[in-house]
């Protein structure tokens, strides 16, 4: 989009937009068609000719597109829609309908990664290339991704109830895929489920978004100049962002203070945790190791095991860690290299450089490969030593 439309403002009014036809009778797929399309002749349009009421011309516009694909294919239609029916922008559409599309874009009958992209083009307003751009994927498969998911909830009704739980697994889906092509998907699930918080009352809403701004706040430090990962335990703290930290921990503790703890909740206090240490020998592991063991009541989740074992290796030694991961199905996603990692504590490099390595051969992208192959190759060096 060029710079001289305002894209986040475009991206906000989206979701209201579609809610907007949807209450004139047109379905979702329907709606959401005219809505990009709308915003297409708004990028067009509005940098010569700014409107006055940019919401009543979104509404205005994407209403006339649908007429005239309604009339297009009205053979399909049981009844005419005629233009003079148009309703004017007023009173009547204050209703905000974001949180129903919220629901209706992650309905359980859609794959999660349907509901992603949907998701991202209905309630968040990006276009279907730059979705595709930010997952990697040709615009014409995601363009059929979208086209498949819309069909799948087609017989939804706008106003029936959701599944919060899902909407936060979706938009936690989105905020761990990071930053790729023009789109920070990051940032984008922040300002998402921001949007969600305005609109409902709910702690895990609270706790997600408190999880996102503190793992944000690392982001400065979690790369070298030189491209490569860096560790939690090696990140130089200066350059958090100690204003997403303090917003972080005031949601954070306002979320726990309801006492209806869940998952997102526990992820969050333990990031938090980690944030409040100066450095990382000062990091309360004692503590994190309790809250793993909420989250894993909670979720009984084998990666929360993981990491449970990890930090009991940080609070009680490498052996008890080790013992802990051994509990564990060695499949499971990283579990070679928290094996490498202890094994390197509890003073035997021979054995945690050949884990090292075995742990990049599975790594699941380049950055992870490329920090523990280093790791392998930094503990064989020191072996020839």
């Amino acid at each position: 989009m060029t710079a001289l439309v305002d894209e986040a403002l475009l991206r906000t009014l989206t979701p209201t937009v579609i809610g907007i036809l949807g209450r004139r009778r047109a379905d979702f797929a329907a709606a959401e068609d005219a809505v990009q399309e709308a915003l297409v002749e708004a990028v067009r349009v509005w940098p010569d000719n700014p409107p006055r009421d940019p919401k009543g011309w979104l509404v205005t516009v994407a209403w006339r597109k649908f007429l005239d694909a309604a009339r297009a294919d009205s053979s399909r239609r049981n009844r005419e829609l005629r233009a003079d029916e148009e309703p004017e922008p007023g009173p009547s559409e204050a209703a905000d309908d974001t949180l129903q599309l919220y629901f209706l874009c992650t309905h359980p009958s859609l794959t999660p990664a349907s509901a992603v992209a949907l998701t991202l083009r209905a309630v968040g307003g990006l276009t279907t290339r730059q979705i595709a751009q930010a997952y990697l994927v040709p615009e014409a498969t995601m363009g059929q991704r979208i086209t498949r998911a819309k069909k799948t909830v087609a017989g939804v009704r706008l106003n029936q109830a959701g599944d919060v739980g899902t909407v936060l697994r979706v938009l936690y889906l989105v905020f761990n895929e990071g930053y790729s092509g023009d789109v920070d998907l990051a940032a984008e699930a922040i300002r998402l489920t921001r949007q969600l918080a305005a609109r409902i009352d709910h702690e895990e809403v609270s706790g997600l978004l408190a999880l996102m701004l503190l793992h944000h706040a690392r982001r400065p430090a979690r790369i070298s100049r030189d491209g490569r990962l860096v560790p939690l335990a090696e990140q130089d703290r200066g350059q958090w962002d100690t204003g997403l930290i303090a917003e972080g921990v005031d949601i954070l503790q306002a979320a726990l203070a309801r006492d209806r703890l869940g998952e997102f909740q526990a992820q969050a206090a333990i990031a938090a945790l980690h944030a409040d240490a100066q450095a990382a020998e000062e990091t309360d592991w004692v503590q994190i190791v309790e809250w793993y063991d909420e989250l894993v009541r909670l979720t009984d989740s084998p990666v929360a095991r993981l990491n449970r074992a990890v930090a009991v290796g940080e609070a009680d030694g490498p052996r008890a860690g080790l013992a802990a991961l051994a509990e564990l199905d060695p499949a499971l996603p990283r579990h070679t290299a928290a094996s490498a990692y202890l094994h390197e504590r509890d003073g035997d490099p021979a054995t945690a450089a050949r884990l090292y390595a075995e742990a990049a051969a599975a790594a699941p992208n380049l950055a992870e490969r490329d920090h523990l192959t280093r790791q392998a190759a930094r503990l064989n060096s020191r072996l020839r030593e």
